[in-house]
C-alpha cells in the first residue's frame, strides 16, 4: 500500500497538471490555488510598488525584524551609541581630544545600522501610503528623522562664512543626536506604554492643573491679607547693617506682646523694615505674583517650614499654623495627589488597550493560519477527487485515500466530542456551584418564601 507522502505528491503532481491545463492559469474547478496565487482581494499591499506579501525578500526582511536577536542587537546598539555620545567632550573652537576624534570614527558604524534596521522596515512593512506602513507610525517617524539627520550630517558640507556662501552648514545637525536615546522607546514596548499615558493624560491633567491653579490663587490672596509686607523687617545694628544670626537674616518685629516672634535681642540693634527680604523679595506676599510663587513653593513642600517661621518671627506664631497646615492638606496631600491619580488611571488603560491589542493579533495570527490550512487541505482534498476520478489510479491507491479520509475524519470526531465533554463537565461545575449557593442562601432565605406563600394564599382567600 501506498503511504500517505507518496499520496500527496501524486495528488499535487495531478493538481499542477490540471492547473497547466485550465484556462488562463487557473486551477481545478476554475478556482486559483488558495496558497500559491492569493486573489487580488486577499493579497496585501505590496511594498515600494517592487516587494509583494509573497516575495522573498519582503518575507525574510519580517523573519529578521521579528527575530528575537535582531531585536536585541538594536537595542544594545543604542545603548552604545548614548555612552558614545556621552563621553564626547565639546572645546572651543571645534579642538577635539583624542577620545573624541577616535569616539567620531564610530560613527559611520553605528549610522550603518541604524540605516539598515530602517530599511528592513521600510521593506517589511512599507513606506508610507497603506495602513501600518513605517511612516504610519509615531515612532518611527522619530526613528526616521534620527537616521535621516544622521546621514545628512555624514554628507559634505561647505561651513558657513565661506567665499562660496549661501550654503547650510550640515554640522547644526547634529544637534539632532539628543534624539537617538528615545530610540529606546521604540524598542521597549513598556516605555510606550508610559509615554502614551502621559500624553493621554494630558488633557485631565489640564482640567486637574485649574483646579490647583485656582487653590493657589485662593490661598495666595488669603496670604496677602495677612503676611503683605512682613517680611522685609531685620535686625540693623548702629552703623546701619544688618545684623546676622549665623548665616541666616530673620525677620523680626517691634511688638513685644506677638507670641512667638522674633525680637531683636542683640544689644544696640533695632528692627527695620529696610531689608529686601528673603530670596531677594522672591519669597514674600507682597502682590500676587510673589504669592502665587510662595504659596506653589509651599505646595511643593520644598521649604514650607522656612516660610511659616519667617511669619513666625514677623507676626507671632499664634494663628500661622492653621494657614500653612490647611495649604499642605489640601494642596499638597489632595491637590497634587490628584495628578498622580490621573496618571495612574491612564496607565492602567493604556495597559489593558495593548494587552487588548496583542490578544487580537494573536486571534488574528490563528485565524490566518487556520484559513491557511483550510486552504491546504481543500486542495489537497480537491486534488485527491482528481485522483479518484482517474482510470488509472488503482483500487489500493483508492482505498488509500479513502482510509486517510476516514482516520481524519475520526480524528476530529474525537477533538470535538472531547471539546464538547470538556465544556459540559465546565457547565456542570458551575450549576453544582451555583446549587451550593442556592443551598447555602436558602436556609436563610426560608422565612421571607413563607411570608410570600402566605401572602399569595390571602389574595387567594379574598378573591374566593
Amino acid at each position: 500500500m501506498m503511504r500517505m507522502d507518496e499520496i500527496a505528491r501524486l495528488a499535487a503532481e495531478e493538481a499542477r497538471k490540471e492547473q497547466n491545463r485550465a484556462d488562463g492559469g487557473f486551477g481545478i474547478d476554475g478556482r486559483r490555488p488558495p496558497l500559491t496565487s492569493a486573489s487580488s482581494k486577499d493579497k496585501g499591499p505590496s511594498s515600494l510598488f517592487i516587494f509583494s506579501e509573497d516575495n522573498i525578500v519582503r518575507r525574510n526582511a519580517k523573519a529578521i525584524i521579528d527575530w528575537g536577536p535582531f531585536e536585541y542587537f538594536i537595542l544594545l546598539t543604542i545603548i552604545g551609541n548614548c555612552v558614545v555620545l556621552a563621553l564626547e567632550q565639546h572645546l572651543p573652537k571645534n579642538d577635539k581630544k583624542p577620545l573624541s576624534e577616535m569616539l567620531e570614527t564610530t560613527e559611520p558604524y553605528f549610522m550603518g545600522i541604524f540605516c539598515l534596521e530602517c530599511a528592513l522596515k521600510i521593506i517589511a512593512f512599507g513606506f508610507i501610503l497603506h495602513k501600518g506602513s513605517y511612516l504610519r507610525s509615531g515612532w518611527n517617524i522619530m526613528d526616521f528623522i534620527v537616521v535621516v539627520s544622521g546621514v545628512a550630517t555624514m554628507l559634505p558640507f561647505t561651513p558657513s562664512g565661506n567665499e562660496s556662501g549661501g550654503t547650510i552648514d550640515l554640522r547644526t545637525l547634529r544637534a539632532v543626536r539628543v534624539l537617538r536615546p528615545l530610540k529606546l522607546v521604540s524598542g521597549i514596548p513598556s516605555l510606550q506604554v508610559v509615554l502614551k499615558s502621559i500624553l493621554c493624560a494630558m488633557a485631565p491633567l489640564l482640567q486637574i492643573g485649574l483646579l490647583v491653579l485656582f487653590a493657589i490663587v485662593i490661598f495666595a490672596i488669603i496670604g496677602l491679607e495677612f503676611y503683605s509686607g512682613i517680611f522685609h523687617s531685620a535686625c540693623y545694628n548702629s552703623k546701619g547693617e544688618i545684623e546676622n544670626i549665623g548665616e541666616k537674616i530673620y525677620p523680626c518685629t517691634n511688638k513685644s506682646s506677638a507670641t512667638g516672634a522674633y525680637n531683636c535681642e542683640v544689644e544696640g540693634t533695632v528692627c527695620l523694615n529696610q531689608w529686601i527680604g528673603p530670596n531677594y523679595g522672591i519669597t514674600s506676599f507682597d502682590n500676587i505674583a510673589f504669592a502665587m510663587i510662595t504659596v506653589f513653593q509651599c505646595i511643593t513642600m520644598e521649604g514650607w517650614t522656612t516660610v511659616m517661621y519667617y511669619a513666625d518671627d514677623s507676626i507671632g506664631s499664634t494663628y500661622n499654623w492653621a494657614y500653612f497646615i490647611a495649604l499642605i492638606v489640601l494642596g499638597s496631600f489632595f491637590m497634587l495627589n490628584l495628578v498622580l491619580g490621573v496618571l495612574s488611571g491612564e496607565f492602567a488603560k493604556e495597559r489593558e488597550r495593548v494587552e487588548n491589542r496583542r490578544e487580537f493579533l494573536k486571534l488574528r495570527r490563528q485565524q490566518q493560519i487556520e484559513r491557511e490550512l483550510n486552504g491546504y487541505l481543500e486542495w489537497i482534498l480537491t486534488a485527491e477527487e482528481v485522483i479518484l476520478k482517474e482510470d488509472r489510479t488503482t483500487e489500493e491507491e483508492k482505498a488509500a485515500i479513502m482510509e486517510a479520509r476516514r482516520r481524519a475524519a475520526t480524528k476530529k470526531l474525537k477533538a470535538s466530542s472531547k471539546q464538547q465533554s470538556t465544556e459540559t463537565e465546565e457547565d456542570m461545575e458551575e450549576e453544582e456551584e451555583e446549587e451550593d449557593d442556592f443551598i447555602d442562601d436558602e436556609s436563610g432565605g426560608r422565612r421571607s418564601k413563607r411570608g410570600c406563600i402566605e401572602t399569595v394564599l390571602k389574595k387567594i382567600r379574598r378573591l374566593r
